[in-house]
């Protein structure tokens, strides 16, 4: 796994692209090196470093997985990495090498980190790297994160209620009104739903694999709810299944405190809020006749950026395109909102061609981007 796969891209275009390239090429496979992944000999067989872009095999031989770093010993920047080497096995790590120090970091699953020899590399331009990221550093961005969630829990609860309460009184207009803010609300806390559990089934699930599909009794929550309001079903069938999502919000809201989010996780769920945007939301999976699926994409949207801005103090001095990334936000947010008209939104099926290619293109781009966060927010073993 690389740091930043923009690079790795851009390596891989490098070493495979015209007759300077092809140069390049069998300057880097001259340069490929065995290297040894071992708690004794931890780096040995980097004895040659020349600047470019250079392959090693980093070979454990060892009797237990391990994962590896190229880091610069003095800052502990990291250049390169590979994890879940097995035992007895070779995987590739391919970098650009410039001026500075460099040492191989072995990382063994039952056993201290260790740290190869130093080698020195004179000229030459070399590749971006990162301070790696610790458990300890994520746990009061995931505190605070958690609290706000907190929050937008009571909110939840609020708008669903209201929903449940135009059910209640026999008003399928008012009710398909409110049914939006409070769904809504639910989705712009995505990157707790991992420690929502059992919760988050009842209250945003669909009918995926269920054997009775829309029909089904464990078929609940928001979605439930939907499905009934947009193909004619009476208040008195929607009743239970109102009160059955107040309920379960409300229990999931009042036992929050005492709950705890795993802060290692909190950058894979900025990347995989938009991740399954893209895998559910853009295809329709989820619209049970709302036609509300950019309405949901933008609710995601906001649930990206207040993981990002959590995690912005970590990231300002790793993530050299976090501006860029905050600016892509904006303008997709911004095209989002272009099909939001008095209060409605338009359906998947009334775009254009050309407009879905360009959202698709649009939440594409920023996932690949929140790829390289995921990667950067993913706690190491410095010991």
């Amino acid at each position: 796994m690389f740091l930043v796969l923009a690079v790795a891209l851009a390596l891989v275009a490098l070493c495979f692209g015209g007759s300077e390239q092809n140069s390049e090429q069998k300057k880097t496979a001259a340069r490929r090196l065995v290297v040894e992944v071992s708690e004794s000999h931890c780096g040995r067989g980097w004895s040659r470093p020349e600047p470019g872009v250079q392959t090693f095999d980093l070979h454990n031989t060892s009797d237990g997985a391990a994962e590896v770093y190229l880091e610069d010993p003095g800052t502990h920047a990291v250049y390169g990495e590979v994890e879940d080497i097995g035992p007895g096995t070779t995987r590739q790590l391919t970098v650009r090498v410039g001026k500075g120090a460099y040492a191989f970091k072995c990382v063994p699953d039952d056993a201290d980190a260790v740290t190869g020899p130093t080698v020195r590399v004179t000229g030459g331009e070399r590749g971006p790297g990162a301070t790696p990221v610790t458990e300890h550093d994520l746990i009061p961005p995931a505190l605070i994160y958690q609290t706000w969630v907190g929050g937008g829990l009571s909110t939840a609860v609020r708008l669903s209620a209201k929903l449940k309460d135009a059910i209640d009184q026999g008003d399928l207009a008012a009710a398909r009104s409110a049914w939006l803010p409070a769904h809504l609300q639910y989705e712009r806390l995505g990157a707790a739903y991992d420690a929502f559990g059992d919760a988050d089934g009842a209250i945003n699930g669909t009918d995926a694999g269920l054997p009775g599909g829309v029909r089904d009794k464990d078929f609940t929550g928001f979605h439930r709810i939907e499905y009934g309001l947009w193909h004619g079903e009476s208040a008195s069938g929607l009743r239970a299944p109102a009160a059955a999502l107040v309920k379960a919000l409300t229990g999931l809201r009042d036992s929050w405190a005492q709950s705890r989010m795993d802060p290692a996780q909190l950058g894979l769920r900025a990347h995989e809020i938009l991740e399954n945007t893209v895998q559910f939301e853009l295809t329709g999976r989820t619209d049970y006749g709302s036609g509300s699926n950019l309405a949901t994409a933008r609710a995601n949207l906001d649930g990206t950026r207040e993981v990002l801005s959590r995690l912005r103090p970590l990231l300002t001095t790793r993530y050299a395109d976090l501006p860029d990334l905050g600016r892509e936000l904006t303008r997709t947010a911004g095209a989002l909102d272009g099909f939001r008209h008095d209060g409605r939104w338009t359906a998947l099926d009334r775009l254009t061609r050309a407009q879905r290619e360009r959202i698709d293109s649009a939440l594409d781009d920023l996932v690949e981007r929140l790829a390289s966060v995921a990667t950067l927010c993913d706690p190491r073993r410095t010991v």
